[in-house]
């Protein structure tokens, strides 16, 4: 009987630690991909998310995010905006707060030292 028990407890472990499976997910542009990662699971509140460019021309850009919701009838516009840390070889950090569930709009802008600015694409679901 304790056997079945701890292979239960074990089966229901292993199952909830595939639930928190971290985020990750990549932007898209004509110019370059940008995969988006974070730790943990993305939720309602502050999230901190981890960025890799992977055209090296961009590399040493400036790069910041917006994301946002668009109005549904109840609902109005949401928007999160904020600027990257740039952590070298084209990585980046950035802290966003994500006001509810639901699906969000990604645009990552980045900005080379010379050439032009890149929008990279993507959408994400809390």
């Amino acid at each position: 009987m304790k056997t079945i028990a701890k292979i239960f407890l074990i089966a229901i472990l292993g199952v909830s630690l595939l639930q928190a499976a971290a985020f990750e997910k990549v932007a898209k542009s004509r110019e370059t991909n940008v995969v988006m990662s974070s730790e943990k699971p993305l939720t309602t509140g502050n999230n901190t998310i981890n960025m890799v460019v992977s055209n090296e021309k961009y590399a040493d850009a400036v790069v910041s995010i917006k994301i946002f919701m668009p109005a549904m009838p109840g609902m109005p516009y949401m928007e999160t905006t904020a600027d990257a840390k740039s952590l070298g070889g084209g990585k980046y950090e950035v802290n966003v707060n994500l006001s509810m569930g639901g699906t969000w709009q990604v645009h990552i802008f980045i900005t080379p030292k010379t050439g032009k600015k890149v929008r990279a694409k993507a959408s994400l679901n809390i």
